[in-house]
């Protein structure tokens, strides 16, 4: 690619087979809506401007593509209508215009580099993507000269002949345009057609008529799948899923279970990371080098610390960083909390709005008591402290360095460094009460 190149994204649709009261293309995969990937993929191909045609009403799809510019398609007349409501910020333009859609997440950055490139290599004012699937009954075809390769005309399904229909190179609904002539095709773009809409794929019949030639771009079928229903978004999910997991391999983590492992978007994994089966990770985790995450874990937006040990079934949530060679075991959760380097919370804990100190280790069955109904409180446990199990951290509380919390204690205030602390209930013995207890229910109950 030599020329400027800038980018329209359609999201004007609201989807009614999904059955949802939010716009189509906010429906997330793998973390991330759907128009959020088109965008992405735009900003991997360094477009000067990203445009998105929105719909009306959809104030939480234009935050979510902010700061890019957003346009509303009022009334929802076809695909070449969607676009023209940007025309404005299309005046001027130089180089290529890709049209993309908001609910086709799977487009690479590659594959949409081929096609523009394939646009400026002949000078061509559209460049199409076509694909050839198993079954093309029901898409566009794409009709090319067998002598040079040029796309003659796109014919929809039911207009075509029978040696029309029998093409299987069929219309993806991406495009690439020359930027000075764009407008100017679109605008030619007539609606006499059943829906009395103006389709973007009478783009290229108005070009040739101009005298300006077009081109096919071939893709795989898996890319050019659009996200309309529930079934098709799990579909994209688990292509998705595909993709970041071999993404993850090849960058140097084990998976030992790779399809039972579910990744982010924006999952950061190190080297020599093993994960174990059935792990999930949420948007926003970080993971350091050396870092083993046993089976059933659950993470978002969290760090791990290189070399750190997490799981079986400990969940990290947002707001967790754990340090370098800490130790977070099974059944404990972390929320907004430190668990600094080499620090042990091995088993059947609750620790939240927290600092664990430096190889400090905490007993099974320590909870914080972050939460008295209406704040949030801090527990600062220090370096090399140690918390008896089943001990209650009752915040606002202060664990000094070094200090030891007997078993079973319910701690408030302040605990000195190096101190122990033991605060429990008097034991009291009542020898015989118990064989006392059971003659008596035996008389009671009969039994």
């Amino acid at each position: 690619m030599s020329r400027e190149l800038s980018v329209v994204v359609l999201a004007a649709g609201m989807g009614t087979r999904m059955k949802s009261e939010i716009p189509k293309v906010m429906h997330k995969i793998a973390g991330k809506p759907m128009v959020n990937h088109v965008i992405d993929t735009a900003t991997h191909l360094n477009a000067i401007k990203t445009l998105v045609v929105v719909g009306p009403d959809m104030p939480k799809l234009i935050e979510a593509v902010s700061p890019h510019p957003t346009f509303e398609q009022t009334d929802r007349l076809g695909t070449a209508h969607a676009v023209l409501a940007a025309k404005e910020a299309l005046r001027g333009l130089t180089g290529n215009v890709l049209v993309l859609y908001a609910d086709s997440p799977l487009f690479t950055a590659e594959t949409l580099l081929r096609l523009v490139a394939a646009r400026e290599h002949g000078d061509h004012a559209v460049a199409v993507l076509g694909f050839r699937p198993e079954d093309p009954s029901g898409y566009g075809r794409l009709v090319t000269d067998p002598a040079n390769g040029e796309l003659l005309a796109i014919v929809e399904d039911k207009e075509c002949d029978d040696t029309q229909r029998a093409i299987n190179f069929c219309n993806s609904g991406v495009m690439c345009f020359t930027a000075e002539s764009m407008i100017e095709i679109l605008e030619a773009i007539g609606n006499a057609n059943a829906k009395g809409e103006y389709y973007l794929t009478d783009a290229v019949e108005v070009a040739r008529a101009n005298g300006n030639s077009c081109v096919a771009v071939e893709v795989a079928e898996e890319e050019t799948l659009g996200v309309n229903s529930r079934s098709q978004l799990a579909v994209a999910e688990a292509i998705m899923q595909s993709r970041l997991r071999e993404a993850a391999m090849v960058n140097g983590a084990t998976l030992i279970d790779p399809g039972s492992v579910y990744l982010a978007s924006d999952t950061r994994l190190g080297r020599d990371v093993v994960i174990e089966p059935n792990v999930f990770f949420g948007p926003g985790v970080t993971v350091g080098d050396e870092v083993t995450i046993k089976a059933f874990s659950h993470l978002e937006s969290c760090v791990v610390g290189d070399k750190a040990d997490i799981g079986p079934y400990a969940r990290l949530r947002p707001g967790a960083e754990i340090g370098a060679g800490a130790r977070v075991g099974n059944f404990v959760e972390i929320k907004k909390a430190v668990v600094e380097d080499g620090a042990k919370v091995n088993h059947l804990s609750y620790i939240g709005d927290a600092r664990v100190g430096a190889k400090a280790n905490i007993g099974a069955g320590t909870i914080t008591c972050n939460y008295d109904g209406y704040r949030k409180q801090h527990t600062d446990i220090g370096a090399g402290a140690f918390i008896g199990s089943n001990s209650a951290l009752v915040a606002p509380v202060s664990i000094g360095d070094g200090a030891i919390i007997g078993a079973g204690s319910t701690i408030t205030g302040t605990v000195e460094a190096d101190a122990l602390v033991i605060e429990r209930a008097q034991r009291l013995d009542k020898p015989g009460w118990a064989r006392v207890f059971r003659e008596k229910m035996k008389a009671l109950l009969g039994k």
